[in-house]
């Protein structure tokens, strides 16, 4: 009879869902900050004199260093050297000294000292105090994105083999009930202290820090774990002596068509997303003529579909598959609810067509997420997984980057919403055809994109290497 083999930390379900409570809590925390000054847009014209250029420029600077500095390039190296937690604690780190500076950046008492009288100097459009927010954007933003790579192989790893499309569906559904709660808190904590900007992001400040503890405690936890599996031999997805990770397979994943695929799949959906929410609230507030408190409190509907059935679609995708199928569906989704927003919606400015159109949307960015990231562990090997992730989120932070520059100045230029959400639903419709090309190499192929998630053998590790080679 063979000898029963030992369970690890992560063959009991307790554990591994704890990990992933802990992580996932980052992440909501993070969600959080980035959308905190969403839905005070019109505070920032009034009190710190923003334009939506400005506006604009302030949200694409969370991806700045990312994009032109290749921080995410340099993110995913340390990653698959140095493993996900030196990285997470990091990431969570430079996520807390970033949204520090933009705190002080919008303070009044900043408003008056020598630094932001110089920084208005210069670059006079852009004032001083949105030059600090987004000096400390720029570095929450590289914390905020190593981040989601770090916890997307955390969850490979302590979810390999199991319900691992689940697990990262209910990691995505608990950060995004970050954007729902913000939605709510920012203009009540603006409201609570006479309308202040920065009572908001003072509040979402201090629970980074609390982010950064849970994620230190799972640090505790994942070592352990490392601990059990090389007592009991067993391969570890985060890589090891005999998966190490070399510069030179980096030309591995860039020479994987599927991979460029899943990447440009991936830039075109999230900047017809990720940009619209930062315009949203204002969106809603001028086309059904509410408050910016209505505005954002109507706009916060917009993650509960996709908090609800991303975890079901995860553990679907888990059992049955149909990843490429869920991607097209949910591109075809947004594409037709930006349309509603550039027609129908300033046609019949009702509150329940707005809300009606926002939900829908967020059953599209369930279906999308929800097979995009366990997709990538299929097409891409565990011991380059950290360097694929960092990659793709470099080509997406390209374009979330360039499209609020591009909506902001084009909501300058034309005074209305209509073009910028014309612009959106044109990312749709090229990542509609995107993710038809990938089912069309995914069938030919055979990566296993409509496949359910199964534990791989080592021949199938083999076999996967080999595709990547291709």
């Amino acid at each position: 009879m063979t000898q029963a083999i030992k369970q690890a930390l992560n063959d009991k379900a307790w554990a591994r869902w704890t990990a992933l409570i802990l992580v996932a809590s980052m992440m909501f925390f993070a969600y959080m900050f980035v959308d905190v000054m969403s839905p005070l847009k019109s505070l920032l014209e009034e009190k710190l004199n923003w334009d939506s250029a400005t506006f604009g420029t302030y949200a694409a600077s969370e991806y700045f260093l990312n994009v032109f500095f290749f921080f995410l390039i340099f993110a995913g190296i340390i990653l698959d050297k140095m493993g996900i937690r030196f990285t997470g604690i990091l990431s969570a780190s430079m996520m807390v000294i970033g949204a520090v500076i933009k705190l002080i950046g919008i303070s009044e008492w900043f408003q008056g000292t020598q630094l932001c009288e110089w920084l208005d100097s210069w670059w006079v459009a852009f004032p001083g105090s949105a030059k600090m927010a987004s000096l400390g954007f720029m570095i929450f933003g590289c914390g905020c994105e190593m981040a989601g790579t770090t916890v997307s192989k955390a969850i490979a790893k302590w979810f390999e083999g199991k319900e691992m499309a689940l697990a990262m569906g209910v990691e995505m559904s608990i950060a995004r009930l970050g954007v729902f709660a913000v939605m709510w808190i920012s203009p009540a904590f603006s409201n609570m202290f006479d309308q202040s900007v920065v009572a908001p992001v003072a509040f979402c400040t201090s629970l980074l820090f609390i982010g950064l503890i849970c994620y230190t405690v799972f640090t505790f936890m994942d070592s352990k774990l490392d601990k059990e599996l090389k007592a009991e031999g067993r391969a570890d997805i985060s890589g090891g002596e005999d998966e190490e990770f070399h510069i030179s397979d980096l030309g591995k994943i860039l020479s994987n068509k599927m991979f460029w695929l899943v990447a440009l799949l991936c830039v075109l959906y999230y900047s017809g997303i990720f940009p619209f929410q930062r315009y949203a609230p204002n969106y809603v507030q001028e086309t059904l003529n509410v408050s910016a408190e209505t505005a954002s409190r109507l706009f916060s509907v917009f993650p509960i579909l996709a908090m609800v059935l991303t975890p079901f679609l995860g553990a679907f995708l888990d059992y049955k598959g149909r990843g490429a199928t869920m991607l097209i569906i949910g591109a075809v989704i947004m594409t037709c609810c930006h349309l509603g927003f550039a027609f129908l919606l300033p046609m019949v400015p009702e509150v329940w067509l707005a809300v009606t159109l926002i939900l829908i949307l967020g059953v599209s960015f369930s279906l999308v997420p929800a097979a995009l990231w366990p997709s990538v562990p299929k097409i891409i090997n565990a011991n380059i997984l950290g360097s694929a992730y960092c990659l793709i989120f470099w080509i997406q932070n390209i374009g979330l980057c360039l499209v609020p520059l591009l909506i902001g100045t084009t909501l300058d230029a034309t005074g209305g919403y209509r073009v910028p959400m014309l612009i959106f639903a044109s990312f749709g419709f090229l990542a509609i055809l995107f993710g038809i090309w990938l089912k069309v190499l995914n069938a030919k192929h055979h990566y296993g994109l409509e496949a359910p998630n199964v534990k791989k053998n080592k021949q199938a590790e083999e076999m996967e290497m080999e595709s990547v080679d291709q």
